[in-house]
């Protein structure tokens, strides 16, 4: 089986993105991040999901993107709550961390080197959160760009980086009906951005918001507990 790089966060969307890349027969080693964001408890999700959909090799490495703040993410910046949905994506939200997907791929592309991999698995999706700039189409074309200029692979013909964003073009819906006929057990994910301390959910932040909004339109319960 080919080896794959997956950006595993513990969210519903990764988890989706994982399963995925199982059913297309690649051999997936998942890439965690504590990088100072205020829903850590989110890697314990991530340590569930991959032990349940089973990787080859799970990494939780250290960043301190609190260092520089300047997301509700990071920062002592309040988290929005109870947003319309025109508003949650109609511009770059607050919950949005500078550079971080750029910074997640980054480390991902040195995993996959390591590792022998050509192909590096996000679970990013430009329809929620089109507003978040590092979600965009465009910008994964141009980091696989890069991506083949800067490594080995890239340069001695080995193979060329493939970055896979399968629920790029998908809505909430769609992701959580595509990753319930391959067995994710959602039960197991986390996507509050400002969870209680015992990592129950808020159930009015925008992500809260969306993954409410997408078992509904689905026709499913979503077997998280949340706090109201």
């Amino acid at each position: 089986m080919k080896k794959t790089v997956i950006l595993l966060s513990g969210g519903l969307d990764s988890a989706t993105c994982l399963a995925l890349a199982r059913e297309e027969g690649f051999s997936p080693y998942a890439l965690s991040f504590r990088y100072g964001q205020r829903h850590e408890f989110e890697l314990d999700s991530a340590k569930a999901v991959a032990s349940s959909l089973g990787v080859s090799g799970h990494v939780i490495t250290n960043i301190d993107l609190r260092a520089f703040g300047g997301s509700a993410l990071t920062d002592d910046i309040d988290v929005p709550k109870d947003s319309d949905e025109f508003s949650i994506t109609e511009d770059i939200p607050i919950t949005y961390v500078p550079a971080r997907n750029t910074i997640f791929l980054s480390f991902s592309l040195a995993y996959a080197e390591v590792i022998g991999a050509n192909d590096i698995y996000i679970g990013v999706n430009a329809l929620d959160y089109s507003g978040y700039p590092d979600c965009r189409p465009e910008y994964i074309n141009s980091f696989q760009n890069m991506a083949n200029l800067a490594t080995r692979a890239g340069v001695e013909g080995d193979g060329s980086i493939i970055i896979h964003t399968p629920l790029i073009n998908m809505t909430k819906a769609e992701i959580i009906r595509k990753g319930t006929q391959l067995g994710v057990d959602y039960s197991l994910t986390h996507s509050c951005y400002d969870p209680n301390v015992d990592g129950t959910s808020c159930g009015h932040c925008d992500a809260c918001l969306l993954r409410l909004k997408g078992f509904k339109e689905v026709g499913l319960t979503d077997p998280l507990t949340y706090s109201d």
